[in-house]
């Protein structure tokens, strides 16, 4: 791969727009180890052991640990890391560490350290290989270092499959075990280089948690013994046994069973292996059984509604299960309403959302498991809502990479990491530099040291873009001419809307980071930008391109409301497009519905996210989100069952709907703006980096009754002087249309307008 990032690396062979590392540098003595036996050939097993013998047992012993691709640690029998390690990497050329506390692991004594590693040795949308497999453990603490003393053994039984391997984009091989090699073929441990050393380059800290154990479970439709089924399942049978999850996740399948001889082939594999065909076939596993009693759990984890075990005859089923696991953060935001269709729509976007998170954001956990940025801005936006704080560490993930991966001539594309796609999509890429990505991260969580960091990169790609002399964008496809799915599309209208948002976050982010000459030259050229627009695009009944001869674009029409180029007097005739214009895929949607409340039409913006989701809601037996909307308007109907950017409709119940939303960053300061538009309840809460708010509104004939904690002031806009804040008539400080504007003290409060 060293050809393919010639053109990326400057003369000392570095990407020159890589972020440093974000936390202390660690400073390495354990040397990077591999066994003599390794080939680094792809889909590869190593076990490393050691043991060290301890009089006493610090209060915290850090060890960090870095391997190429993912591992599993065990300290004195006890597993103290289900699947560490992160996909490589931070940069094109660089990789990333754990750290981990394994000071409630050890004892007084002798300790066994046992580290199993799996290599994936192959490229994909998510993954950018290093070539070499092996491992390193640095703990200071104790005076343990990885090095030749090790012993390392390749762990044969794990095989590859002899066919229907996962496609492409995906850096994961099935995985085949074969319980009849009892033994690994050990050899001599060879120290390779320093920890540091390439191919493995820099090792940047983890950014992210290491990810959550939910644990052993059962299946929803686990045989019992008195069941009619039960003599089925617990005989095989050589027919698929359909084990019910209780929705869709990360699953890594388990099975206990004995066989009457060695050399049964079991096969395993979720309901969402092969749905999208050939092209996008997903991960699976199978295992050779030995004779007798065993257990076995498959360590890459694949997901769906349900997992298929095909068991032969000869082999009885004592149990099959399952390990979770995820993303850790929690399911902290919560939502109701009068009406349960949004309810449903609320949980079915929560879902979508987590199962597309693990080591980045994802499109999908099937078929690409990789972090497109159109996808990864809308994942971001519903984070703050529906999770808990960990979950923006993702999101900041994703942000240095995108930066650290950008190429010298300044493009930015996506998915990155990757190993076999470096192809830019513009529009993707304006929207996660811009108002609604950099900067819908940082009005949320106030980080400004990410911003700073990443603020050189957005204006790089700034630069790539060129202005005609009528003052809109020179028409560029960039390398994929993408704007949405969907057969109309007017593309280089999107294109215009999505700079505009870029300068808009742009000079917000300057603003912020003190940068006063390029905030002003932000400001001056949205101004010039937006009377441009405006003359080149519009035609009195909406915005169009002169060679474009599709019906107006709804999603070009909703991106020049929310970005603030479309004026008021334009609303009547935009609220005609967004009323019989439904070309948006679910990933543009978001922005048409948000149009229509920003508008002040938000019934019918209610009436047409009702709409849109029906088939997802009402007629779909998945609990996760389709990536399109199966309107017949593209060849790709459904798409994947499970898409990262269908569920804006999460974003737009609690910051529209509910009415909730951080008006300075960090959450200072709090926007109380609700529009119940025709429902008579709703409520919704979340923690936020300032604290825990939460609100619930009930509608009584023509008052409302609201519940409020917030964790910082308040700025409440309603449609009535008539507020009463826990018992006291307020004054209203100004009138802003027909929004009276009122203060509300943090704390719990209880107001009657």
């Amino acid at each position: 791969m060293a050809a393919v990032w010639a053109f990326c690396l400057d003369a000392n062979g570095r990407n020159p727009n890589r972020q440093e590392a974000q936390a202390e540098e660690w400073q390495w003595r354990g040397k990077r180890i591999t066994s003599s036996k390794c080939q680094n050939a792809s889909n590869t097993w190593m076990k490393f052991e050691t043991s060290i013998t301890l009089t006493e047992i610090p209060a915290i012993v850090k060890a960090a640990i870095a391997c190429d691709t993912k591992y599993w640690l065990w300290i004195n029998g006890e597993r103290a890391v289900f699947e560490g390690g992160l996909k490589r990497g931070p940069t094109p050329e660089d990789s990333y560490y754990d750290v981990v506390d394994i000071a409630p692991f050890l004892m007084k004594g002798e300790n066994k350290i046992e580290v199993l590693t799996w290599f994936f040795g192959k490229e994909g949308f998510s993954h950018k290989s290093s070539g070499v497999a092996g491992l390193v453990f640095d703990c200071p603490g104790i005076g343990l270092f990885s090095d030749k003393s090790w012993k390392s053994t390749l762990e044969t039984a794990y095989e590859n499959t002899p066919s229907d391997n996962p496609n492409y984009r995906l850096p994961e091989s099935n995985i085949r075990y074969n319980a009849t090699i009892e033994k690994g073929i050990t050899g001599s441990t060879l120290e390779i280089g320093a920890a540091e050393s390439a191919p493995w380059n820099k090792l940047y800290p983890r950014p992210i948690p290491l990810f959550k154990d939910y644990g052993v479970r059962e299946y929803e439709n686990r045989p019992t013994n008195d069941s009619k089924t039960a003599a089925k399942r617990i005989e095989g049978t050589e027919e698929w046994i359909e084990c019910k999850l209780p929705y869709n996740c990360h699953v890594t399948p388990i099975l206990d069973i004995d066989s009457e001889e060695e050399g049964k082939l079991i096969k395993i594999q979720t309901d969402n292996y092969d749905y999208l065909g050939q092209d996008g076939i997903s991960v699976r596993a199978e295992y050779v059984t030995k004779a007798g009693r065993q257990s076995y759990e498959s360590l890459g984890w694949m997901n769906g509604h349900t997992v298929r075990y095909m068991i032969p005859k000869g082999v009885t089923i004592n149990s099959l299960s399952y390990r979770e696991t995820g993303y850790d953060c929690d399911f902290t935001g919560k939502f109701s309403c009068s009406d349960p269709f949004f309810e449903k729509l609320w949980a079915k976007a929560e879902r979508t959302l987590y199962v597309t998170m693990r080591d980045t954001y994802m499109d999908c956990p099937d078929r690409e498991r990789a972090q497109w940025w159109g996808d990864a801005v809308n994942e971001s936006g519903e984070a703050f809502y529906a999770l808990s704080s960990s979950a923006a560490d993702l999101t900041k993930k994703g942000m240095l990479e995108l930066v650290s991966w950008q190429r010298p001539d300044g493009v930015l594309y996506s998915p990155v990491p990757s190993g076999n796609w470096y192809k830019e999509l513009p529009g993707q890429m304006l929207a996660s530099v811009g108002y609604y990505g950099f900067w819908n991260y940082y009005l949320n969580t106030g980080d400004k040291l990410t911003i700073e960091k990443v603020i050189d990169g957005v204006r790089s790609y700034l630069d790539v873009w060129k202005l005609k002399p009528d003052g809109t964008l020179e028409e560029r496809h960039g390398d994929w001419y993408w704007g949405d799915w969907g057969k109309l599309q007017d593309k280089q209208l999107l294109f215009n809307a999505w700079y505009y948002l870029a300068l808009k976050g742009y000079g917000n982010m300057a603003k912020v980071t003190l940068r006063r000459e390029e905030a002003e030259w932000a400001e001056s050229a949205m101004k010039a930008f937006r009377e441009a627009f405006n003359k080149a695009f519009w035609d009195g009944n909406g915005y169009r391109t002169k060679d474009y001869e599709g019906s107006y674009d709804d999603r070009a029409q909703a991106l020049a409301v929310v970005g603030g180029l479309a004026d008021k007097e334009k609303y009547p005739q935009l609220e005609k497009v967004f009323e019989t214009s439904f070309l948006a895929s679910p990933y543009m949607e978001k922005y048409v519905i948000e149009a229509m409340y920003m508008m002040g039409e938000q019934e019918k913006g209610l009436e047409r996210m009702k709409r849109r989701y029906d088939n997802m809601i009402n007629d779909s037996p998945f609990t996760t989100l389709y990536e399109n909307f199966g309107q017949g308007n593209d060849e790709n109907d459904y798409g994947t069952r499970n898409h990262a950017w269908s569920g804006g409709g999460l974003t737009i119940l609690a910051q529209y709907v509910c009415g909730i939303s951080p008006l300075e960053p960090g959450w200072k300061k709090i926007l109380i703006r609700p529009a119940l538009s025709g429902l008579t309840f709703v409520s919704t809460e979340n923690v936020t980096v300032a604290g825990k708010y939460a609100i619930s509104i009930r509608r009584e004939g023509k008052s409302f009754n609201m519940n409020l904690e917030i964790p910082s002031e308040g700025v409440l806009c309603v449609d009535t002087k008539s507020v009463r804040i826990d018992g006291k008539k307020e004054r209203y400080l100004k009138k802003d249309g027909n929004d009276y504007i009122f203060s509300v003290s943090k704390g719990k409060h209880t107001i009657v307008y």
